[in-house]
């Protein structure tokens, strides 16, 4: 079934037509922007676990579900988002999930006004739910826009736009988030109910803002995603859905790229969900609004890697430099968990650059060899992201005994030493 304004393949698909093909640059560009699109929420969630312990009286453990919740909504609509995206193309894909992520966004002003941290995680839940169809389909769907030779370039070139909105949500989260009005747990303790109550009031207010904004980006965005020229999916529905999912289920490829994606998910969710508590931890003369800015340099550096990143794999290996970037974060950690103060943060903010490369590059060797079943085999690997979902809590409560952050860090470090052996083990496939 072909949507209204999709194109057919050009020739034998999109996959003649060069880098982009020229006749769907504008479509590109579009689902381009999603990427960037669901970086702000992904990445507004490192600022609201901050938030809400002060908005709502959590702890860090507590506050850790906030990326549990989103992270299980990626995993339970990422398969039904391949099965849409099978049945009805990519264009039906994209415009459920901005609808979801624009119903999530909008569901955080009475929520606030409730004061629920349940509201506020249903409203996370849908906004995820969003972001899972956002990104089961364009980051497969950017295979179909030029030649299957610089798929995985043309990934990363598309992921350096979501390292852009990454690097920007710390960035509006502080300003817009953040009051500035930072209170010990004694000074809270200490208040009257009614000015405790008007103080978490004044705090779950901030949220309003920035999450309508986003509703309404989303909303724009869908409209314009409605009549732009997009390729059409190779077709997926010809051949019986259990005979592609048995083949999926023996695909090497595929399935090491799941393990790995979900170590690296759980990794990069909880450095960076916990950023802004270590900042608070080794160096606690910054504030919380400074430590949000560390964070936003953090992620210009993870931008900046990716676009590095993309020009380096004309020269070398995607598993090549997957190895090495995990190698290097491997030491990092280990710096940041062990080392005093500044050196411990500078260890920290660095291992966002050789985070970059690692979701696109392992997406893409992962469904490199599906052909017509990328839908699906999509849907699995965005199933993987659920790393993030248990990686917070389980370093929110490594934190709690240890009454400090730093040696939850040791969690991230095992997941890029096994991102380390699936990078070394595919560096020996030639075709890899």
């Amino acid at each position: 079934m072909m949507m209204i304004g999709e194109s057919a393949p050009v020739s034998a698909g999109a996959s003649s037509g060069g880098f982009i093909t020229p006749a769907y640059r504008w479509g590109f560009a579009l689902i381009v922007s999603l990427f960037f699109l669901w970086a702000l929420a992904n990445n507004l969630n490192d600022i609201l676990i901050r938030q809400f312990q002060k908005a709502l009286g959590l702890n860090r453990a507590q506050a850790g579900f906030i990326q549990f919740v989103f992270y299980i909504g990626y995993f339970v609509v990422a398969l039904p988002a391949g099965l849409l995206m099978r049945r009805f193309g990519y264009r039906a894909g994209v415009l459920t999930g901005l609808l979801l992520y624009a119903t999530g966004a909008a569901l955080f002003y009475p929520a606030s006004l409730m004061l629920s941290f349940g509201a506020f995680l249903f409203a996370l839940f849908l906004i995820a739910a969003g972001a899972a169809c956002l990104e089961t389909t364009a980051n497969v769907y950017t295979a179909e826009f030029g030649s299957a030779q610089t798929t995985v370039q043309r990934l990363n070139l598309a992921q350096a736009f979501n390292g852009l909105g990454a690097s920007i949500a710390p960035v509006l989260g502080g300003l817009l988030i953040f009051s500035g009005v930072e209170h010990s747990a004694a000074q809270v303790a200490a208040m009257t109910q009614v000015k405790r109550a008007a103080y978490r009031v004044a705090e779950a207010s901030t949220v309003q803002l920035p999450y309508a904004l986003l509703a309404v980006a989303a909303l724009a965005v869908a409209g314009a995603v409605a009549i732009v020229r997009l390729p059409a999916m190779r077709k997926s529905q010809d051949t019986p859905l259990r005979a592609q999912m048995a083949e999926l289920a023996q695909c090497k490829s595929l399935s090491g790229a799941v393990v790995a994606q979900f170590f690296y998910v759980g990794a990069q969710v909880g450095i960076w969900s916990y950023f802004i508590d270590f900042v608070k931890d080794v160096t606690p003369w910054v504030s919380e609004r400074q430590g949000a800015y560390l964070l936003s340099l953090s992620l210009v550096l993870f931008m900046i890697g990716r676009f590095s990143g993309t020009a380096l794999m004309a020269r070398i290996r995607p598993p090549v430099l997957l190895g090495g970037y995990a190698l290097a974060n491997i030491a990092l950690c280990a710096v940041a968990a062990m080392a005093p103060g500044w050196i411990a943060l500078v260890a920290l903010v660095l291992t966002s650059f050789f985070m970059s490369i690692m979701f696109p590059t392992i997406f893409g060797l992962g469904v490199a060899p599906l052909g017509a079943a990328r839908p699906l085999g999509s849907s699995f690997i965005i199933m993987a992201i659920i790393g993030g979902a248990l990686f917070p809590p389980l370093m929110g409560l490594i934190a709690v005994r240890a009454g400090s952050i730093a040696p939850a860090l040791f969690l991230p470090l095992l997941a890029f030493v096994v991102i380390a052996v699936y990078a070394f083990r595919l560096k020996s496939d030639k075709t890899a």
